[in-house]
Parts: C-alpha cells; structure tokens; sequence
C-alpha cells in the first residue's frame, strides 16, 4: 500500500482556503433557498454537502418527501421545528439530514464533545435511527453511539466522552448524564425528539425534564412525530418559543376532520366481535392468511405471552413470534431483525412497536384489542403501508365498543370499512385451550395472568364511553381462555396506576436509592437503611420463565391436596403435657431438672449403654444374644449330645478352612518360587551382556533342558573335604576336572550339577556354562 504524502503548509493553506469557500457557498445556497418556490424531488436538489448527498444515494435514498421537502430547509436555516406527517413519510430523514449538515458547517470534531442529541421512546426506534444515521453518515467523519436500556453500562460510559451525535432513550441517557464522567452537554447544537408526543407524555414527563435542564438554552430543537401535541406547556418544557410548523396545520385538519390521517393506501376494516370469541376468529384468520406477514397488537405483555404460548401448541401453520417490553434485549433486538427478514410470520406484540418502527413488506396490521385512543390506532396501522406500498389493516371490536370508537375514528376521517365473518371459515379453539391449560399449569397461570391484565387495562382507560367495565362478560371470557372460572381481581386506584406508569419509565439505577412517597414523587433514600448487592439482587431474583412464586404456590397446594393418598406421609402432632399427669419429682424440680428429665439423651444416660435388637423375617425385633427356653432345649436333645454334634460340626468346618489354607500357602510358596527363579534367570543374562555383549546375529547354545527350573532341580553333596574355613567355590575351575565333569552328564547326555548357594557358587556356574 503507497504511502500517503505529506501535505506541506502551502498545500495545508489552499485546502483549508477550499473548504472555507466550500462551506460559504453552501451557506449562501441555504440562506438564498425557499422552499416555496423550488419545488425539489430529488435530494440533489436540496442545499446539502457533497458528504450527505453521496452517502444518501448509496444508501438508495434518492426522493425526498413531502415532509423531507418542508422542513430541511427550514431545518438548515438554524430555526426550530415542530413537525408531523402521516406514518411512513420519511420523518427519520427529516431530523438526520439537518443534524449532520450541522455539524458538518461548524467543522465539528471529536475534541469538541457531544454536538447533537436524539431520544427516542423506544429501544427499538433508537436502534432504528442509528441504523439509517449509519447509512448515511458513511462519509462523514463523525463518531455516533447508541445508549439503551439492556446494555452495559460501563461499556458505553468508557465510550461516550468522544461521541458527536449521540441516540438512546430517555432513562439511560439521564443515567449517563449523572454517572458519566467525559459526557458534557455545554456545547450541544441540537435537541431532536423523535415521536415527541410519546416522549412528552406522563410516563417520560420527569425523566425528560431532568435531561433539558442540563442543555443550553441556545441549541436548536427539532420535534417530530405522527401525531403532534401542541401544548403550551409541553413546548415551553423544551424551552420552544420561536419555531416553525411543518405539517401541524395538515394533523389539525385531520383531527377536525377535513384530511385524511392515514396513508391512502391502506386498505382499513373492522369487524363487530364478542370478547369471548376473540381468540376464536384470531386464529380462524392466521389459518385462512398462512402466505401473510402480519402484526397482531394485544393491550398488555401479559397477553402477547399466553397467546403466543397456546397457539405455539396449536400449530396453526405458519412461523410464530412474540415481542413486548417484559424481554431481555437480546432477544427483542434478535425478533425484530428475524421478523424483517421474514415473509411469512405473524408477530404477536405490545404498542412498544406501534410508533416509527420500518417492517418492509407487511401485508396485515390486526388489532385484536381496542387501542386507547385514535392516535394509538393511527401509529398501529402505520406499520403497513409505507411510503406508498399497499396494505391491510382489521380491528376487532365488541358490540360495547364498536359505536363510540368508529364515531372517534370518522372525527379524523377515518371511515373503515366492516367485514362479515364467514361461518365457513371460523374455527373454535376454546376446547383445546382447555385441554392445554389442564395439562400443563404453567399455560394455565399464564391463562390467569392475561385475564386480569385485560381486565385492568379496561379499568383503567379514560375514555369510559368506549370502555364499558361494567359490561365486560368475565366468566364466558374467563372460558374462552381455558380457565374454569374467573381469577379474583384487585383492582388499584387510577392514582396507583398513574405512579406505576411514571415508575416503569423511570432509571432503575436511579430507583435503587429513592422510594416514592403518596404524590408518585421520588424521594432519596439514606443508603444506611439498606444498600442492596448484587448478591442480594441475586438471591432475590425470579425464575425468568413463567414459573413464579404464584406457580410454586399452586403447586405446593395441589400437593397438599394429595397428602391423604400417600400412605408414606406422616404427620407430626405437637400434643400439650398435663401437669396432673407428670411425675411428683418433676413438678417440684428446677427449670433445669425439668429440662435434663424430659431430655433423652439426658435420661438414658442414667440408665447404662443402649440394648442391641435384630429384627426377623415378620419385622419383629429380637436381643442379639436371646436366651432359648429350658422346654426348647430339652426337646433337641441332652446337653451332652448337642456338645458332642457342636464339636464335630465345628471340627469340619475348621477342616475345610485348613485345608483352602494349605491350598493357598502351597500357590503362595510356587509363586514366588516362580518368581525368585525368574529374576535369578534375569541376572544371569544382564552379566553375560555386560561381559561378553549381545549380538543378535550369532547363534546361542543352550545346556541342559533350557529351563532354569528344571536343570538346578536337583541337590548335590557338598565340595571335597579339608576346604578351608572361607569355602571355595565348588564350581570354580581348580575344583573340577575332567573326570568330575564326565561322572556328571547322565545318559540322556545332560550335565547334573549341585544347586547353587552362595554368590561365588552361582558366578562359578555361569562361567561353565558360558565355557
């Protein structure tokens, strides 16, 4: 690879003088720029740099918008925006483009901090949009990061000082904010607030008033969504004064109904339904749309896992998935990309993917239970039918809710139209999912827990024109979930409702040193109180699968109810001691008396050692040395007798044993015999190598039979008299002669010599032999 050259400072100059040029003639081009006038199509008709541009064809985004076409420009101007535009319409773009021309204009760098800052409400969305910032920001020389919930912390906060544009949501960008120590928000240029409606909410109200009140009032603030609010206070939190509207006018005519809300290619129906028969036409219709990729939205997480479950079980044809806020985000992150690439799947999921979410090509957005209001509705259908590609969309009502919400619905111009159900077509599940939930108790907890969030989730809607809890039918809905009757209810106070939902968008980490007091305010709490570990956190922690203590409960009472049945069980009685009935000694004993006298242990201590018992045959116990009785005795015979038949019985026995004794000595003494020979023959070859060598090639004589054993099996006389006190060796040289040596081979024509004795006597032999 060529080596890049050095600039030299002439160089350096003119091409910092080019750039200067550069960014003042882009400056001009989006001073002198109206977008009233220059209708542009393409963004190459737009004053952007020759960075973005590029990077956006490559990503294939070539067309602008209609929301793209009114607010960038107005964007690059420096203003402020408050904008919306129909679900699909590119608002991602219409924030990004603006944030990176930014920061491009004022030579933004990584020594210069954090420049812009984008929440989103949901980890999904923010994934999102740092997905399509990578995209385009391709050549672009600034650092972005993504910060969301399930993440490590100490990961991103070694990271996050050097991060220009940084996206995440709200709760863990104000954790970072707290415990980060490189992240400094001093010189942010801009605030963009995606779906901002949903961030400016009661669920993210303190959390995002928190995070404005450490930015400067200086930067510029975009806000963006499908549905706006145009509050006063909400737009006085984010300190908006002097901004600009793009698309508001278009959602204020909606919701006075003279403009369409909704993308007009959507295709949108409904049909009438009682609550019971729900799940019934649910999966009549994933059975008769098996070639379809389709959401189905439920109310609660609660739901989303007991009908993702029972259908799992049910096989309806077609691959299955599940997505809500309850899941670790490994596996929500891993559901949506499957899902985006699938073609044929039904997702069954919470309204945490109701708002900005991209799936391509989905054809059927079901709603099988009512949204909250229209706005709701309006962000669920918007997952089909995107940038102008065709869709379908179904909504299951009850007769109690049909009237007032199509009545909302027609208030935005929204006129679905209504289906009939083909009786055909329709399939009732409700035998089988009381078969799966009698089977299997964990389905049936989950059973129990999706009826009560149902149930709560209509307790605790505003709009009780729409939501008729009087009205709701809990036994036959109790029935066609497969539970054999309705769960009892605790019902909480809208106020109690009102503090879970601040709390479940609050910091965890922040959570953990504050308590909330009546208000649903937080207040600190002193960490000498308690300061709870990880290891406490640890011990503390639930099985993450639908078993729980609930589950383990239930179990535990079936097991009681079995107790009866098992003969083993034995049940312990505690039974009160009556002082009449206690011995005299031990009424008027001492406390510690008493207690040494109904001890155990105590009391057979003073009664000597514990007496041995065997049990027989029938379970009776018997001393181990019992005594016969004199009648018994008599009857086998006179003492004598049995003496003399005890005697000779243990006679033989002792026979038997001597003779496996002697047995096993005779093997014992042959063994090592054997092996005494074995190491002796050993030694003898190991001294004739050392002497002589070993050659392999020559031939090898062997005297007598070749078995060691066998040629020194017999014992001769000892050597000739008048030895000398040391004894010679009687098989040395001097003592033998011819003579000695022929009146010793026998007529099979083998040497017999005397059995060795001593070390001399055996090296003596060895030499014979080699001679």
């Amino acid at each position: 690879m060529a080596r890049k050259q050095k600039l030299t400072t002439v160089q350096r100059k003119d091409q910092r003088q080019k750039e200067e040029a550069y960014l003042k003639e882009l400056q001009n081009k989006i001073e002198e720029y109206d977008p009233k006038v220059s209708k542009a199509k393409f963004f190459k008709d737009l004053p952007l740099s020759s960075a973005t541009v590029k990077g956006l064809n490559e990503a294939s985004f070539v067309k602008v918008t209609e929301i793209q076409r009114d607010s960038i420009p107005i964007s690059l101007k420096g203003h402020d925006i408050l904008g919306a535009a129909k679900t699909g319409s590119g608002k991602t773009l219409a924030f990004l483009i603006p944030v990176l021309e930014k920061l491009y204009r004022e030579k933004w760098s990584e020594f210069d901090g954090l420049g812009a800052l984008i929440i989103s409400p949901t980890r999904e969305l923010a994934m999102q949009t740092y997905e399509v910032l990578t995209k385009i920001g391709t050549h672009t020389s600034f650092s972005a990061g993504l910060v969301i919930g399930g993440k490590d912390v100490k990961f991103e906060s070694a990271r996050i000082s050097k991060i220009n544009i940084l996206i995440g949501t709200p709760g863990r960008i104000l954790q970072h904010m707290d415990q980060a120590v490189g992240l400094s928000t001093s010189n942010l240029q801009m605030l963009v607030l995606d779906e901002a409606d949903r961030c400016l909410d009661m669920g993210f109200q303190k959390t995002l008033d928190a995070i404005v009140s450490n930015l400067p009032p200086t930067r510029q603030t975009l806000l963006f969504s499908a549905t706006q609010s145009q509050s006063l206070t909400d737009l006085a939190r984010l300190s908006l004064t002097d901004y600009k509207t793009v698309g508001t006018q278009e959602v204020i005519n909606e919701k006075n109904g003279t403009a369409a809300s909704t993308p007009e290619t959507l295709q949108q129906s409904y049909i009438t339904v009682e609550l019971p028969d729900k799940l019934d036409i649910l999966f009549s219709f994933i059975k008769s749309h098996l070639k379809s990729k389709m959401i189905v939205f439920l109310s609660s997480s609660k739901q989303v896992h007991f009908v993702y479950e029972t259908f799992r079980k049910m096989q309806p044809g077609i691959s299955l998935m599940h997505l809500h806020g309850r899941q670790k985000q490994r596996a929500r992150t891993e559901t949506l990309d499957k899902f985006s690439r699938a073609q044929q799947v039904c997702l069954f999921a919470t309204d945490v993917v109701a708002r900005g979410i991209d799936f391509p090509s989905v054809d059927w957005v079901v709603q099988l239970d009512c949204p909250e209001d229209v706005d709701t509705y309006i962000h669920r259908v918007g997952r089909s039918a995107r940038y102008g590609k065709q869709g379908k969309s179904l909504i299951m009502l009850t007769p109690q809710e049909q009237d007032a919400f199509l009545k909302r619905l027609q208030m935005r111009k929204i006129e679905p139209s209504k289906l009939n159900i083909k009786q055909s077509k329709k399939r009732s599940i409700k035998a089988q999912l009381q078969s799966l939930l009698f089977i299997d108790p964990e389905l049936k907890y989950l059973g129990q827990k999706a009826f009560i969030s149902y149930i709560r989730s209509i307790y605790i809607q505003k709009d009780k024109e729409v939501f008729k809890f009087d009205e709701i039918p809990t036994e036959e809905f109790a029935a066609s979930l497969g539970l054999p009757g309705a769960p009892k209810i605790k019902m909480k106070g809208m106020k109690s409702v009102q503090q879970s939902k601040l709390l479940k968008n609050a910091s965890r980490s922040l959570l953990s040193l504050s308590k909330t007091n009546d208000d649903g305010e937080i207040e600190k709490k002193d960490k000498q109180d308690g300061v709870r570990t990880k290891y406490d956190k640890m011990f503390e922690r639930k099985n993450q699968t639908v078993l729980s203590e609930h589950y383990l409960n239930i179990t535990k009472s079936q097991a009681n109810e079995d107790e009866d049945d098992d003969f083993m069980t034995i049940k312990r009685t505690d039974h009160d001691l009556k002082e009449e009935e206690l011995p005299e000694l031990l009424l008027h004993s001492s406390k510690r008396g008493q207690k040494r006298a109904l001890s155990k242990k105590a009391s057979l201590s003073t009664k000597g050692n514990a007496t041995k018992v065997i049990f027989d045959d029938d379970g009776e116990a018997h001393p181990v040395y019992e005594l016969q009785g004199e009648e018994d005795f008599e009857k086998a015979g006179s003492a004598e007798t049995q003496k003399q038949e005890f005697i000779d019985k243990e006679q033989k026995i002792l026979k038997e044993v001597d003779i496996e004794d002697k047995q096993v000595a005779k093997e014992k003494k042959q063994e090592k015999k054997r092996k005494r020979l074995e190491n002796m023959k050993k030694e003898m070859e190991a001294a004739y190598d050392e002497e002589f060598g070993s050659d392999e090639e020559e031939p090898v004589a062997y005297l007598g039979t070749g078995n060691l054993s066998d040629d020194m099996g017999n014992d001769y006389s000892s050597a000739e008299e008048g030895e000398p006190e040391r004894k010679k060796s009687r098989y040395s040289k001097n003592n033998d002669d011819s003579s000695d040596e022929d009146d010793n081979i026998n007529n099979n024509g083998v040497i017999e010599i005397e059995e060795p004795e001593t070390l001399e006597d055996l090296e003596s032999l060895t030499a014979r032999l080699i001679d």
